[in-house]
């Protein structure tokens, strides 16, 4: 759940950078249905039957990976997609050599509050953890749905969200200095500071209010 937090707030950053959001309509993305499913199978896996067969629960892990690893195949030309390919091709390598779980410090896990000892649990702390650096070592502390547990592979993956939205949308954060859109920026910026001193475009009042509303 904190995951969809973050996202949200990565997309809540747009307009506070200036940004369109709107402009996400004519972002092209395939294999949409992979990441869907892949979402659907690990809240199937975690929180909605997280009791059963351990070896089944493992393979619908891997599955939602593999259908993750399809959706980013089918993007990888859009900007940010390689760094979020990346944060996921990390998490995907600590899962693999894990046996289909992702290795968690517990301590991390016990300032975050998760209770990992109910049925299964696609973060755990292992007994003899396999590259347990990119595994979840990040704690968020805070009670359910916020506390969770973050990995290195986590945080490039927002990285590379971040950067997508914000090229998409053309913040002020990924604009040129020399850029159309920020040449008007500093024309609104100028007009705004002469009408706040009281200084009006020759003319009079009636230009001015041409100027302005125009």
């Amino acid at each position: 759940m904190i995951l969809l937090f973050a996202a949200l707030a990565c997309i809540a950053t747009v307009p506070l950078a200036g940004g369109r959001l709107r402009a996400l309509a004519g972002l092209q993305l395939r294999a949409v249905w992979a990441v869907v499913i892949a979402a659907l199978m690990q809240v199937l896996i975690t929180s909605a039957l997280p009791g059963g067969s351990h070896a089944l629960h493992v393979g619908l892990h891997a599955t939602s990976y593999l259908l993750v690893a399809l959706f980013l195949i089918a993007n990888i030309r859009l900007v940010g997609m390689p760094i979020l390919a990346l944060g996921a091709t990390l998490n995907m390598l600590a899962i693999a050599v894990n046996g289909g779980v992702m290795p968690a410090s517990a301590t991390a896990l016990r300032i975050a509050g998760i209770d990992t000892s109910r049925g299964f649990a696609n973060s755990d702390a292992l007994q003899h953890p396999h590259l347990l650096p990119i595994g979840d070592i990040i704690p968020i502390p805070g009670p359910w749905p916020i506390g969770n547990v973050l990995s290195v592979g986590d945080l490039l993956i927002f990285t590379g969200m971040l950067v997508l939205l914000h090229v998409t949308c053309g913040t002020r954060l990924t604009r040129r200095p020399g850029s159309p859109a920020n040449r008007h920026d500093r024309k609104e910026t100028a007009c705004s500071d002469k009408f706040s001193a009281g200084r009006l475009p020759p003319g009079g009042a009636e230009h001015g209010r041409g100027f302005f509303l125009g």
